[in-house]
């Protein structure tokens, strides 16, 4: 009998079997692909808003807005160490780049949200029309908006605490909201004095001392609401406490302004 020769063992000149066809192949092709280098992002020009992958399309002043609408509650709610940068740009769908490229950092985001703050009880104030009221009626209406202001913009309330806290010093830096509150002493010190003129409320005070008062009372109702209810067991939250602290606050003005209380 013949014997069937056996295959070769570790021949140099041995046909590829299809497996290591395949993975000849795929090498070959991989290693002629050309590897192409990353392209550098553009630099920002001045005047470009940077744009965030999950925010729409906006125009710069909305964006912004809308920072600083998110950045108010934060501010308000964490204080300027608790709040993140980080949250901020998460609810608004921007990023730190982008808050950063409008606010410079933390500081002047914080600084935007104070002025806006003043801004608004500012121009809504401006639009009560006193001078066209009796000084009487001006100052009553006056005292009845910022008391009903304050009741209704906790974040303001604690926009303000949270600056004294740090004793004025950003509120310092802002020349707008200077200039916003003198114009509110302006506009109070001329219905006082259309109510002297008038004979109708007493001499000696100023405007200054005036918006004090006011501030005050209407002030406190809010930033110690809830110490003062848990304390005294009231709730001064209720429609009825609102209505009577309201009235309260306006009498004690204008008696303390009225040439006659009567």
């Amino acid at each position: 009998m013949q014997q069937s020769s056996s295959p070769a063992v570790g021949r140099s000149d041995a046909a590829p079997t299809g497996t290591s066809r395949r993975m000849t192949t795929a090498a070959k092709t991989k290693s002629a692909k050309k590897v192409t280098p990353a392209k550098k992002a553009p630099l920002m020009k001045q005047g470009d808003a940077p744009r965030h992958a999950g925010a729409k399309a906006r125009a710069p002043e909305a964006t912004k807005q809308d920072i600083i609408d998110v950045a108010t509650r934060e501010f308000a709610q964490n204080g300027l160490s608790g709040a993140r940068v980080d949250e901020i740009a998460a609810k608004t769908g921007s990023s730190k780049r982008m808050i950063y490229y409008y606010f410079g950092d933390k500081d002047g985001l914080y600084l935007a949200v104070l002025e806006e703050a003043y801004r608004k009880v500012r121009t809504t104030e401006a639009q009560l029309d006193l001078e066209h009221l009796r000084p009487k009626d001006a100052l009553k209406k006056l005292v009845e908006f910022t008391f009903d202001h304050h009741h209704s913009n906790e974040a303001f309330i604690r926009l303000v605490m949270i600056e004294n806290i740090h004793h004025g010093e950003y509120l310092a830096r802002s020349k707008t909201i200077q200039e916003l509150n003198v114009s509110a002493i302006g506009e109070l010190e001329r219905v006082y004095q259309r109510g002297v003129k008038d004979g109708i409320f007493r001499k000696g005070l100023n405007a200054i001392d005036l918006h004090w008062q006011i501030s005050a009372l209407a002030f406190f109702n809010v930033s110690n609401r809830a110490t003062f209810s848990q304390i005294f067991r009231v709730d001064l939250a209720s429609k009825k406490a609102l209505a009577n602290l309201r009235a309260q606050v306006v009498d004690m003005v204008l008696r303390n302004v009225l040439k006659n209380p009567g």
